[in-house]
C-alpha cells in the first residue's frame, strides 16, 4: 500500500517500465479496461505527437519551456530525459487519485522509477521484458514509425535499459499477450492481498487498525 503525504489509507502506486517497442501501452490499456479502479497518469512530454496520439489522452505535449516551468514549479513526481525528449508525471494527479483509495498506474521509464520508489518505497514496479532483442527490432520495424537509424538507437537503448530489470519488484515478459496480462494481473491480486490492503477492507468488522 502506497502511503503519501502522511495519508495513512490509499490506493496502490502501480509502475511499469519497458524498452521501446515492447508492448508497454498496449498491456496498460488492457489492464485499465478490465480493472475500473485502476487509473493511468497522462506524462507530460516534449515529444511530437506521433500519428493516432490524441493530447490529453495519450500525453499532455508541452513545448520545452512549458516542461522547464512546471519542473521548477515541483508540478512532477518524476520526470526524466527519455531519447532526446522529456517525460513528467503529475504529483497532483497522482495524490489527489491515491487519497480518494483509487489505484494509479504510472507508464515511464526506469530512471521516472527511480524516482518514484525512492520517494514512495511502497509503489509496486513491474518490468516488462521482450522475448529477445532481435524479437524487439522486429516489432519496432513493424510498426513503421522510426528510421532504420532510430531503431538502432532504441535497440542500443534497450540493453541498457533491460539492464534496470533487476531494481524492480516483478518482471513479467511479453512474449504472449496473453500470458503477459495474466501475470501482470497475478501480480496485481497479490497486491490486493497485502495486509494493509485487507485491513483496509475488514480490520472495521473486527476492531483492528488499518
Amino acid at each position: 500500500m502506497t502511503r503519501l503525504l502522511g495519508s495513512i489509507r490509499s490506493g496502490t502506486l502501480f509502475v511499469i517500465s519497458a524498452p521501446s517497442g515492447t508492448g508497454k501501452t498496449s498491456l496498460v490499456k488492457a489492464l485499465v479496461e478490465s480493472r475500473p479502479n485502476l487509473n493511468v497518469s497522462v506524462s507530460h512530454t516534449t515529444r511530437m505527437p506521433r500519428p493516432g496520439e490524441i493530447d490529453g489522452i495519450d500525453y499532455h505535449f508541452v513545448s520545452q519551456e512549458q516542461f522547464m516551468a512546471l519542473k521548477a514549479d515541483n508540478e512532477f513526481l518524476e520526470n526524466a530525459s527519455v531519447f532526446d525528449n522529456f517525460y513528467g508525471t503529475s504529483r497532483n494527479f497522482v495524490a489527489n487519485k491515491l487519497k480518494n483509495f483509487e489505484n494509479v498506474m504510472l507508464e515511464i521509464d526506469w530512471q521516472g522509477a527511480a524516482q518514484v520508489k525512492q520517494n514512495m518505497p511502497d509503489a509496486v514496479s513491474i518490468f516488462i521484458l521482450p522475448p529477445s532483442l532481435a524479437v524487439l527490432e522486429q516489432r519496432l520495424r513493424n510498426r513503421k514509425q522510426d528510421s532504420d537509424e532510430i531503431i538502432a538507437r532504441r535497440l542500443r537503448d534497450a540493453h541498457h535499459d533491460i539492464a534496470q530489470c533487476k531494481n524492480f519488484d516483478y518482471i513479467v515478459m511479453n512474449d504472449d499477450f496473453s500470458a503477459a496480462i495474466a501475470d501482470v494481473k497475478t501480480i496485481f491480486h497479490v497486491t490486493d492481498l497485502h495486509c494493509d490492503k485487507q485491513l483496509q477492507q475488514y480490520g472495521a468488522l473486527f476492531g483492528l487498525d488499518a
